[in-house]
């Protein structure tokens, strides 16, 4: 396993963790997206498309959400799946923030519904920079949505970044490598 194992709250089954882990964990030779290298990778589409996993690992992250959400978002890509599981799970409405505004139809760069003033937690699947959530973070609070948390599945680091940008973060999973 990659170095330390922590669940990022005290509630969080351990269990949970270790299974998506288990199931995402890869070792070998990687590029992650920031463009380091790294001997493992978390493959988190090996958890978020196993309904058994990603229907518990939905209920741990509403257990995150802070009182007053009243909205969800996730940056698009990987992240759509889990934000999905968490809203039918809670039943708040969702919003996917484009990396860029669409060219076409709306020209909008947060898609599905955030109005201004809606009090959002962003979800991420894995982040070792924090890099792209913060940038959804601040296309929403552009929009005049207040991001009240960041939940982060697996925090490989990520978590450190935005906390220095000032957000509260949470995390079902906290991986950090091995000095």
């Amino acid at each position: 396993m990659d170095g330390d194992l922590g669940s990022g709250a005290n509630n969080v089954n351990d269990g949970l963790v270790r299974r998506l882990v288990e199931s995402s964990e890869l070792h070998g030779e990687f590029v992650l997206s920031s463009g380091r290298r790294s001997t493992v990778y978390f493959d988190k589409f090996r958890f978020l498309t196993r309904p058994d996993l990603l229907r518990e690992l939905a209920h741990e992250v509403a257990g995150l959400l802070p009182e007053g959400t009243d909205h969800l978002a996730a940056p698009e890509g990987a992240a759509t799946l889990l934000v999905a599981a968490v809203s039918l799970e809670t039943g708040l409405p969702v919003a996917v923030i484009r990396k860029e505004a669409k060219a076409y139809g709306t020209l909008s760069q947060v898609e599905g519904y955030a109005p201004a003033g809606a009090r959002a937690v962003l979800l991420e699947d894995v982040s070792t920079t924090g890099h792209q959530v913060a940038a959804a973070a601040k296309v929403l609070e552009a929009a005049g949505v207040d991001v009240t948390r960041i939940v982060l599945a697996i925090d490989r680091g990520g978590a450190d970044h935005l906390r220095a940008a000032g957000y509260d973060v949470a995390a079902v999973a906290v991986l950090r490598p091995a000095e």
